[in-house]
Order: structure tokens, then C-alpha cells, then sequence
């Protein structure tokens, strides 16, 4: 039911910002959680970032500090700020949704993979 479409991403050097966006429709008030995951190559999904449908965020480690996520648009649009970009950044990034209660930071990926909805991702690219 619920759609999810991601863009934004490209080719950056390293300390080079990028905005990702992810346009969302069929969204309901039962969909408490949205996140930005990301996967590099030969590595697993990993979550990037978590918001609550109360704004609450959860951020990984590696990216604390360099990204943000930001809340629910009146466009339906979720965001993914990304600053100061590192190589070790470079992954393909996808949006998801998940309806279940928060906190949403309880989930593991694996929840999101299982019980979520997807957009097709986007390619992000950090050169030295």
C-alpha cells in the first residue's frame, strides 16, 4: 500500500554535502516509523536513521553528527541531509516505512526488511 520513491543521490567529493529525498504516498496513521537505510557492497543493510512519528530520531554511530533526518513535509516527503560526505558513506540508500508502535529505534533492520515498505534506493558515491 504504501509507495515509496527515493532521489537525491549522486556523486560527491569527500566533505561534499547531498540531500536525499523520499516522496511517500499511502501513508497512514498507522505508519508510526520511517528511516534511511544504507548498503554497501558486500556489506549488510544498516540503518542510517530512524524518526518516530513524534519527531523523535535515532542516528547510527558512523553518520551522528553529519546527517539528518528530517520530519513528515506537507508534501509527504522525507528527507535525508547528509554533510561533511565520507568515502566510507558511499552505499545505495533506501527509505522505508514500518507500522509498528514507537519507539521505533527498537526494531531491528531485520523487522523493517520483513514487516516494511521500501523505495528502490539511491545510489550515493564519495570519492577521496
Amino acid at each position: 500500500q504504501v509507495q515509496l520513491v527515493e532521489s537525491g543521490g549522486g556523486s560527491v567529493q569527500s566533505g561534499g554535502s547531498l540531500r536525499l529525498s523520499c516522496a511517500a504516498s499511502g501513508v497512514t496513521n498507522s505508519t508510526k516509523c520511517m528511516g534511511w537505510f544504507r548498503q554497501a557492497p558486500g556489506k549488510e543493510r544498516e540503518e542510517v536513521a530512524i524518526i518516530d512519528s513524534d519527531g523523535s530520531t535515532t542516528y547510527a554511530d558512523p553518520v551522528k553528527g553529519r546527517f539528518t533526518i528530517s520530519p513528515y513535509n506537507a508534501k509527504n516527503t522525507l528527507y535525508l541531509q547528509m554533510t561533511s560526505l565520507k568515502p566510507e558513506d558511499t552505499a545505495m540508500y533506501y527509505c522505508a516505512a514500518l507500522g509498528r508502535p514507537p519507539p521505533c529505534n527498537q526494531y531491528h533492520v531485520s523487522t523493517w526488511a520483513a514487516f516494511g515498505s521500501w523505495g528502490q534506493g539511491t545510489q550515493v558515491t564519495v570519492s577521496s
